[in-house]
């Protein structure tokens, strides 16, 4: 498939269309998005790539619009397990539901730039070295694996060595204003939490896109496939972020999927290498006539691997328990030490009684492991007692 310069130009200005568009019209406004208005966008945008993979599937043929739909269904669950690092993040540095909006689109162009020039190195690098492949068959797999390992919000620091850096070089505030990057304090200009966050997001980013190219130049070797798989999978990150607000918790095997889509794409880049080696030490410098993994396979699989995780996590006990009590954490944080508008928190509030109500319900197996976990027990009594304060001091 040879793109000419025109369709080049033409899709990058629809991208930069569509994220002008979104800037202008959603994210200027500081607001909380609700769940219809995230729902409807996250649609659309999902309907734009896959018109988009229509038409490369009837432009270019059967074998490359498989390839961009198998590239964009992977960068996609990349692209929402991402979204758990997001929220870590944002609840972190205390960032305000409603300007939260401008942290995640700014994540999302950064990531864009980022990916992008990765994408240009490893097409220059696989056209120049035939080993790459081993790399990146590699990588995948070394990905898969530490994808397994326990991840705890708790305990996992947002602070990057960027932002580490930042904060020794550079006056910082430690309250917001508004959605502001910089402040004045005391008469002295100082960076606010805002540029922090947007940094730790940045920094976050290009670690994300160390694992997602290799994965994508597993399916496909063409780089514009590659470049319009991966901005449409990043394209509608900002809605899809509110509408699953309360559900990527649940998600509790989406990792276990996740690590097994890169450890399958992992094996097809070493058997593609191997097909075509010319590393010296590997059979003489000779190819190895191995079996490889077509694309129409591999689509097959990924969808297959998504949906089973997907379902399983929704449908288990576990991920409902789990669901609830990290939205209970969340939503108590949030009521604490984020918000600040009156409507914004007593909303908040309503919701942690909701989860409260929802804990109550669960099996006494799962209620029992809530009660010993004392820095959540100790932080909804926190959330409690302030609300209380709160009422006995309303008029």
């Amino acid at each position: 498939m040879d793109t000419s310069a025109v369709v080049w130009w033409a899709t990058i200005a629809g991208i930069v269309g569509l994220l002008a568009f979104d800037y202008f019209f959603h994210v200027r406004k500081a607001h909380v998005p609700t769940i219809s208005e995230a729902a409807v966008w996250s649609g659309l945008y999902v309907g734009i790539a896959v018109l988009f993979g229509v038409g490369v599937l009837v432009l270019a043929g059967p074998a490359t619009g498989a390839e961009y739909f198998a590239g964009y269904l992977t960068e996609k669950a990349l692209s929402v397990d991402n979204l758990f690092v997001f929220l870590v993040i944002m609840t972190s540095f205390r960032v305000p539901r409603a300007d939260q909006q401008k942290v995640l689109l700014f994540g999302i162009v950064f990531s864009l730039i980022a990916r992008t020039g990765f994408i240009l190195l490893g097409a220059a690098l696989i056209n120049t070295f035939a080993w790459v492949f081993y790399l990146f068959g590699l990588v995948l797999l070394i990905t898969a694996g530490n994808i397994l390992r326990p991840r705890d919000s708790e305990n996992r620091s947002p602070e990057n060595i960027v932002v580490r850096l930042a904060r020794g070089l550079f006056r910082t505030s430690e309250h917001y204003d508004g959605d502001k990057l910089f402040t004045v304090r005391d008469g002295k200009r100082m960076m606010t939490p805002m540029l922090l966050v947007m940094v730790a997001i940045g920094g976050t980013d290009i670690m994300f896109a160390l694992d997602s190219i290799p994965a994508i130049f597993g399916l496909t070797q063409n780089v514009y496939v590659v470049f319009t798989a991966t901005a449409f999978s990043l394209l509608g990150l900002r809605q899809l972020y509110f509408l699953l607000d309360g559900l990527l918790d649940r998600l509790v095997y989406l990792s276990y999927g996740l690590a097994a889509i890169l450890a399958f794409i992992g094996v097809k880049l070493i058997l593609h290498a191997l097909h075509e080696n010319n590393v010296p030490f590997i059979n003489e410098g000779q190819p190895v006539n191995v079996v490889e993994i077509g694309t129409g396979l591999s689509l097959v699989v990924i969808i297959g691997v998504l949906v089973v995780t997907v379902i399983a996590s929704l449908v288990s006990p576990k991920g409902r328990a789990v669901n609830i009590v990290s939205a209970a954490r969340r939503h108590a944080t949030e009521y604490l030490t984020c918000e600040v508008d009156p409507e914004v928190r007593e909303d908040v509030f309503r919701r942690l009684l909701a989860e409260e109500a929802q804990l109550r319900r669960l099996p006494e197996k799962y209620r029992a492991r809530i009660r010993e976990e004392e820095k959540l027990m100790t932080l909804l009594e926190r959330a409690h007692a302030e609300h209380d304060a709160r009422v006995a001091s309303s008029p």
